[in-house]
């Protein structure tokens, strides 16, 4: 005998969200690396391999070429910075400091959680940097790559969150965490290879962020990036070898 079908009611809990705005201050150095032109272009229309001559007449490497095409920037010249970072980078840190912490997983953050905008102004005057990096082939053959890195930077970010699900402070200490856990940029914490991109909270009137949001807005970063300091003294042997070879070679080098 058929069972007659009992009507349940579903309580659905009422949501809506809320913003917080923090203050980034850099406690390491950030590893800018935003995929080139060169390489966008060869990914979307491959040329194939070159001959060996096609080799011998063209350089592999570019340094001035890649130091500049290295960060994301904002074309805007009324912007606060010329240099930016990805929103997704820091909601990505934020993803992965919930791996890490109790009572949160990765995929529910990932829900949970937004940056707002889809980029960031990062403050902060860059500088050259080359160093060796390894391949993402089998072989994980060695190449030179040369990047923009910013010693001293800042940022301010908005994140967006579910309510009541989340709560004011436990963005605040998964960001946090994020600062330290993950980082942003290359060779961060979060890839477990270095210790570059790691950043921290603080007031807005807090002295070390104050002067790099002052001294390390647009015009500052397009100086440096029109002629930039080296970030170390390996960068700066490596970098005038190239040139000189170069020269010697009789490619044009990039002023």
């Amino acid at each position: 005998m058929a069972t007659a079908k009992k009507d349940t009611a579903v309580d659905v809990l009422k949501v809506t969200h809320s913003t917080l705005d923090f203050c980034v201050l850099g406690s390491t150095p950030i590893i800018l690396n935003r995929m080139s032109e060169k390489v966008l272009r060869e990914l979307l229309m491959p040329r194939g391999k070159k001959t060996a001559s096609e080799k011998a007449s063209s350089q592999k490497h570019i340094p001035l070429e890649e130091f500049r095409e290295s960060p994301y920037t904002n074309r805007d010249e009324d912007g606060a910075t010329l240099i930016q970072h990805l929103s997704s980078a820091f909601k990505g840190a934020i993803k992965a400091a919930a791996l890490d912490m109790p009572g949160a997983t990765k995929s529910q953050i990932g829900r949970l959680t937004w940056v707002n905008g889809e980029r960031v102004d990062i403050y902060g005057v860059p500088e050259l940097l080359m160093s060796v990096t390894r391949s993402a082939d089998i072989n994980k053959t060695p190449d030179v790559r040369t990047r923009a890195i910013v010693p001293q930077w800042a940022a301010r970010v908005s994140v967006s969150f579910v309510t009541p699900l989340l709560r004011e402070q436990g963005i605040a200490n998964l960001l946090a965490s994020a600062g330290i856990m993950s980082g942003v940029g290359d060779w961060r914490p979060g890839k477990g290879s270095g210790t570059y991109g790691q950043f921290e909270l603080v007031s807005e009137d807090d002295e070390r962020f104050s002067h790099i949001i002052k001294h390390g807005g647009r015009k500052a970063q397009e100086d440096a990036m029109a002629s930039p300091n080296f970030y170390d003294q390996d960068t700066e042997d490596l970098f005038r070898w190239y040139e000189a070879e170069a020269n010697r070679r009789g490619f044009k080098v990039v002023s």
